[in-house]
């Protein structure tokens, strides 16, 4: 925890995001949203805050974009730069530098990174096959490699992850590999590289993280990074055979470039340094070891759950293999955010994406910002709908939160000509009001500290709630009719309450904020003034009412609910254009394939799974165990007696600890349901299929 009287310095990183498409709603509940509250917070309290981010410019989706639209990488780069940083801008999010890096800045700190620990002999130099595409004569990084997954045998699986079943992968593990570059099959071909050993690292990070931070990480974090180091950590290398990136500065790695997750979390660093030339401030203050320990400045990430093995453990062994940098003191690292009971999909459309938002629902950025925050991800994943934000934003921001300060508003320029009276002492109830009232700052100040940022946000609505109660429990449009005096003082109370929520409204919406604090006609206050019935004195002039929110309407909603169905259907029309004919193959390599009808006799759920089935099939020569990846479609107790295609002579292989004995053959409709490829008729097991 953190003493909100004690001066002390942050730096708050938020993950790169990748210069290669627009944001959407589920980089923002990651790590944007809650990394803004808490800089907003921290620097209401007089903190010294260094808030950074910037543009992931390489690595292989880069390039991947641009093959696609025809374009350079530094014309997708530019385009996407623009349109995030602009985005993020207009939500509000207040980074004091967006930065980016293809920056000249960051290739040279990159750079010298690399050759300080290669001096120091850090790494390992490994030479190992890798795919190469002979056609267009380069090798292929992951992404540049699609095949069918050896887990639950989805064909478009991509080189380091199946988005199907979400199994991490390398490319040799995949079945059937094609170069996405020329739809052919790669060769494995010899080639040099960096690697750093992780596991030099593992005792470091055991103590640092484990023990260090046992108390201290989300459980969430914590439990991804116990997996990882459990497992023992592996080499993994710094460099990539690509032609997009930051070259490796040596004569002998002509052609390749710095692994863009050693780059990366580097361009903290480097828009720091851009930051401080800017700003004529000293960048190691915020990520330098000091002369002190309680000198050194809160290193504190913001990310989603995919990158938390890259800031837990390999950017922490890079920083502590370079030495003098500080350590991240916290990662809280947000889960994935779903959308009307699917993932979120870039490549599918399926998602809000922000700019569009904010074209759509012009004024309404706080809205947005509420209720992310109200649903944030923070240790399982959560869900987005447009129903449920229609709801969140009408019935509380609107009906509660802009209901209230409405009320007092009005009836305070209807009876009073705007001004703030004082009216008859107080009663026990408006003492007990104010009590509660001063009891919010610190609940909230624990919990955005604590990184609950779902829970202060909670404390900031119920403190409206408390204004809400209190007009309609005191009606002051009932007493002006007997006791003038009164209803001075109720409305004196209902005003602080509208300034103490202006200041707990800051962190989470900073639009709104500025808008109450003009209404009531007032300088924005600190946070440490929270609470306080004096925020406004006797004699105050009020500016103009206005509303804080307007309703979202039914139309709005269908309009969303629209937009997500018709591109579900383009891209189900585009998936079934877009399969390319696989490469031909001779009658051969056809007939070497032993296809048979077999029979499902037992089937059970593969535990901790959600798509695996293990089935026991009689293919007429034996009863053989095949894992198959259709747990989503099929209940194991509707399958029993089901006559199947099996292709029995592929190679065994172990998947979650069981031996998978060939593999039954489905198909796939355009939505992604499986069916059986069966025969029609009855067939006795091991009947051939030719």
């Amino acid at each position: 925890m953190h003493n909100a009287q004690e001066t002390k310095r942050f730096t708050i990183t938020s993950a790169l995001p990748y210069a290669n498409g627009p944001l959407h709603i589920g980089h923002l509940a990651g790590a944007y949203i809650p990394a803004d509250i808490f800089a907003r917070f921290q620097r209401l309290n007089n903190h010294d805050v260094l808030h950074v981010c910037g543009s992931d410019e390489h690595g292989a989706a880069i390039t991947i974009k641009a093959k696609k639209e025809g374009k350079t990488p530094q014309e997708i780069v530019d385009q996407y730069h623009a349109q995030i940083m602009e985005s993020f801008k207009r939500l509000g999010i207040g980074f004091d530098i967006y930065h980016r890096t293809s920056a000249p800045i960051h290739h040279e700190l990159s750079q010298e990174f690399f050759l300080n620990l290669y001096h120091k002999g850090e790494f390992i130099e490994k030479e190992s096959e890798q795919f190469y595409d002979e056609k267009y004569n380069q090798f292929l990084a992951d992404r540049y490699i699609i095949g069918t997954c050896p887990n639950c045998h989805h064909d478009g699986a991509y080189g380091d992850q199946c988005e199907k079943c979400g199994t991490s992968l390398n490319p040799t593990d995949l079945i059937n590999p094609v170069s996405t570059l020329s739809g052919e099959k790669p060769i494995l071909k010899e080639t040099k590289h960096w690697y750093l050993p992780l596991d030099k690292y593992q005792s470091f990070l055991e103590e640092w993280l484990l023990k260090g931070k046992k108390d201290i990480l989300k459980s969430n974090v914590y439990g991804q990074c116990s997996s990882w180091l459990n497992s023992g950590l592996q080499a993994r290398s710094m460099t990539r055979d690509l032609d997009w990136g930051v070259d490796v500065p040596l004569d002998e790695a002509k052609g390749k470039k710095l692994y863009v997750w050693l780059d990366a979390p580097i361009g903290y660093i480097s828009a720091s340094k851009q930051w401080a030339l800017d700003q004529g401030k000293d960048w190691e203050r915020y990520w330098k070891v000091q002369d002190k320990p309680e000198n050194n400045s809160h290193l504190i990430h913001f990310i989603g759950k995919d990158n938390i093995v890259f800031h837990c453990i390999i950017f922490p062994a890079i920083l502590k293999a370079h030495g003098g940098y500080i350590l991240p003191e916290n990662i809280p690292a947000n889960e994935f955010l779903n959308l009307e009971g699917d993932k979120l999909s870039t490549s599918r459309n399926h998602a809000v994406w922000l700019h569009e938002y904010l074209e759509e629902f012009p004024s309404k950025e706080d809205e947005l910002r509420y209720v992310l925050t109200s649903i944030l991800p923070e240790t399982s994943d959560s869900e987005f709908t447009w129903k449920d934000f229609q709801a969140r934003v009408n019935n509380e921001l609107v009906a509660i939160f802009g209901n209230f300060v409405n009320r007092v508003m009005v009836l305070s320029h209807k009876y009073f000509d705007g001004k703030l009276l004082e009216g008859s002492a107080f009663t026990e109830n408006d003492k007990r009001v104010l009590d509660e009232l001063s009891s919010y700052p610190a609940k909230i100040e624990k919990a955005i500290n604590a990184y609950r940022f779902r829970e202060a946000l909670s404390h900031f609505m119920n403190a409206a709630r408390l204004g809400n109660k209190y007009l309609a429990d005191e009606e002051p449009w009932k007493l002006i009719k007997t006791d003038e005096e009164r209803v001075k003082t109720v409305l004196n109370i209902g005003l602080q309450i509208a300034s103490n929520l202006a200041i707990f409204a800051l962190p989470f919406l900073p639009f709104t904020a500025r808008k109450l604090f003009s209404m009531l006609n007032q300088e924005q206050q600190e946070w440490n003034k929270g609470g306080k019935v004096d925020l406004l004195p006797i004699g105050h002039q009020l500016a103009e009412t206005q509303l804080l929110f307007e309703k979202i309407t039914d139309e709005q909603v269908e309009f969303q609910l629209n937009k997500l169905a018709q591109a579900k259907i383009e891209n189900q029309q585009s998936e079934s254009k877009s399969i390319p004919e696989k490469p031909a193959i001779t009658f051969d390599s056809f007939t070497a394939m032993d296809i048979r009808s077999g029979e499902i006799v037992a089937a059970e759920k593969v535990a901790k799974t959600k798509k695996l089935l293990k089935l026991t099939v009689d293919t007429g020569l034996d009863r053989r165990t095949i894992v198959s990846g259709i747990a989503e479609f099929f209940k194991p107790e509707d399958i029993i007696g089901q006559q199947v295609s099996v292709l029995l002579n592929l190679e065994a292989r172990k998947i979650k600890g069981i031996e998978s004995q060939g593999m039954i053959l489905m198909a796939e409709d355009e939505q992604g349901k499986l069916s059986f490829v069966a025969p029609t008729s009855k067939l006795s097991p091991g009947s051939t299929i030719r």
